[in-house]
């Protein structure tokens, strides 16, 4: 895979060819990130040292997909808004405050 452009397509074409679009709503993409989510820290469970990375990769494609799907939907580029909100966490985190810390940005 060479671009997001071609994932995109890969998806489209995937969902288009199973008639699965008719499934997926806005509420029923953002619950299955959700669901991807939950089986991702799933991975971790019992033991976060030891974990199956073949699944744990598996699972981060599963919620980017679905991600991918969402964006398409509401006709947003997925790398632009993700470049925008870290431009603003870069403003809300700034390096001499946050560095070292977890700490949320209205405490910092």
């Amino acid at each position: 895979m060479n671009s997001y452009q071609e994932l995109l397509l890969k998806i489209r074409k995937f969902n288009e060819d199973r008639d699965w679009d008719q499934f997926h709503s806005l509420e029923n993409l953002a619950k299955s990130v959700a669901i991807e989510a939950g089986e991702l820290l799933e991975c971790f469970q019992w033991d976060n040292e030891n974990y199956d990375k073949q699944a744990v990769c598996e699972e981060m494609a599963d919620v980017f997909t679905y991600l991918v799907d969402m964006a398409d939907r509401l006709d947003v580029d997925l790398l632009e808004i993700t470049d925008k909100k870290m431009d603003k966490n870069i403003e809300k985190y700034p390096v001499e405050k946050a560095r070292g810390r977890n700490t949320k940005y209205n405490r910092l």
